[in-house]
């Protein structure tokens, strides 16, 4: 059988923007009738994808596929690292949670196992398309991970992958991270670089040719694009160093939402179109200087609730959500938020911590057990809430997908907030201003995202939006977007002559 073409974007360093690239090389490739597939062998990240199957993966291999216009599966993120605290993770292969291991073990015992795995999936891949656009992780540079290797220069030798490597400008010592990067490379692996794309520029081109030049005889490597910064991409990002952006983010908006910035935080994705919407500015925030008089306060997914619960404590931010909430603020959890809402948490087995039990933020009358069993899956439903002050989102189409391994149950009568799948799903206060729910994505949900906004601005007599933004469909362009940018910067016939050169 003939197997896909493979090309791989490699980085200088972490967020230098290889995961945007990777999209948009596939969106690309599908424009020009290619049948082709993401791929990375191995993704540390918090942001996570539910598969149709319920299969959890990398958020950008969930993404990128979603650019392919294909479904996401586990072969195109075979192996996801959790970080669960210092020098610990959650090991998630093939989709479901394996075991949470040490760094050390991880390296040491699981990785000679783990490359088995990562070419099996790649070459099911390569057997079922056109194209394969991998995606590396950090800098493949760092000499004390080179020899358990499994998704930068070994993955491109196993792919007979070409390498493109990308530098971001932004940052600084673009020439330097470049021709650094290729010197800490062994020759066999110098040999794979076929072109290099300089990313995030801003401003005179002309400016740069000369150190385009000097870099090309440097190395005997082409440039094959200098990218332009693109400030609003409107894709969802993976890595929470992007909020390292957002915390003192400024504009304006008619309504103010504070979202917690956890030390663990997880999906924090959930939010993304809340920043789309024209009446709200919402700011990632982590201390109690930072929260201001929101209107609403969002409590993300966390990684590991009983210990960002306890830094909330620490912080004061608990008491000052409370009080705030005390006030006629708006307040919502999702999923680790929204088991932080009730009363009490108990973690018997330590499977997040070892704090075995803590009281919870008192919001809402539950109760919280962690399992070892993780659930995984896409869900759908209707917000089912027969409050009075949710009459207007009575009955409203709820779509979205969970990821916990913790059990919720009601220490008292408490409202649902919604049906999924003829369940009682998430809870609600008695003023009806409180909320959780298990559900990632209820704010994708275009309708449910305008009604609740407008909740809050009856609050703050405002008069209500009636246009409902379209979230999905934007994303959608977005690719369409983004590929159009790229295209535009880069050299695609070289890009062509490097993938079918194998």
């Amino acid at each position: 059988m003939k197997q896909a073409s493979t090309i791989m974007v490699q980085g200088t360093a972490s967020d230098v923007g290889k995961s945007v690239l990777t999209t948009a090389l596939c969106r690309i490739f599908v424009q020009d009738g290619w049948k082709t597939a993401p791929f990375k062998s191995q993704n540390m990240a918090l942001n996570s994808y539910v598969t149709l199957d319920g299969k959890e993966i990398g958020r950008a291999q969930g993404v990128q596929a979603e650019a392919c216009g294909i479904a996401a599966t586990t072969d195109m993120n075979p192996i996801l690292i959790k970080p669960t605290g210092e020098m610990k993770a959650q090991i998630v292969v093939h989709g479901k949670p394996l075991e949470e291991m040490s760094a050390w073990r991880y390296r040491e015992e699981y990785i000679p196992l783990a490359e088995g795995i990562v070419r099996d999936a790649l070459d099911r891949l390569r057997g079922e398309h056109d194209i394969i656009v991998l995606e590396g992780a950090g800098s493949p540079a760092e000499i004390n991970l080179k020899d358990r290797d499994i998704v930068n220069m070994r993955m491109a030798k196993w792919a007979d992958a070409p390498v493109v490597l990308v530098a971001d400008i932004d940052r600084g010592g673009v020439f330097a991270s470049i021709v650094g990067t290729m010197e800490l490379l062994e020759e066999d692996e110098r040999s794979r670089v076929k072109g290099f794309i300089i990313n995030k520029f801003r401003g005179d081109i002309s400016l740069l040719q000369s150190g385009l030049d000097w870099l090309e005889e440097r190395t005997g490597i082409p440039v094959l694009g200098v990218i332009p910064y693109m400030p609003r991409l409107d894709i969802e990002a993976e890595d929470s160093v992007v909020l390292e952006k957002r915390t003192e983010q400024s504009g304006t908006g008619d309504l103010d939402v504070a979202v917690i910035r956890l030390p663990r935080i997880s999906n924090f994705t959930d939010f993304d179109p809340l920043e789309a919407e024209p009446d709200v500015l919402v700011r990632y925030v982590e201390s109690i200087d930072q929260l201001g008089q929101p209107d609403v306060i969002l409590i993300p997914g966390s990684k590991n609730t009983m210990e960002d619960l306890l830094f909330l404590k620490k912080t004061g931010l608990a008491e000052a959500i409370a009080n705030h909430a005390a006030s006629g603020c708006y307040v919502a959890g999702i999923c680790g938020g929204y088991q932080m809402l009730g009363q009490k948490l108990y973690d018997p087995h330590q499977v997040e911590s070892s704090i075995g039990e803590s009281e919870g933020l008192g919001f809402l009358p539950l109760s919280t057990t962690f399992y070892t069993h993780k659930r995984t899956e896409r869900v759908n439903g209707n917000v089912s809430c027969g409050h009075s002050a949710w009459t207007d989102l009575h009955g409203l189409a709820i779509e979205g997908y969970e990821i916990h391994m913790g059990q919720t149950t009601p220490l008292a009568p408490v409202l649902p907030l919604l049906s999924i799948n003829g369940q009682d799903e998430g809870s609600i206060s008695d003023e009806g201003r409180i909320f959780g729910t298990y559900v990632h994505g209820i704010f994708h949900n275009d309708a449910f995202r305008r009604q609740y906004l407008n909740k809050v601005r009856a609050r703050k007599n405002l008069a209500p939006i009636e246009e409902i933004l379209p979230f999905r469909s934007r994303q959608l362009e977005a690719f369409d977007r983004l590929a159009g940018h790229v295209r535009a910067h880069l050299d695609m016939e070289k890009v062509y002559s490097i993938l079918h050169k194998q």
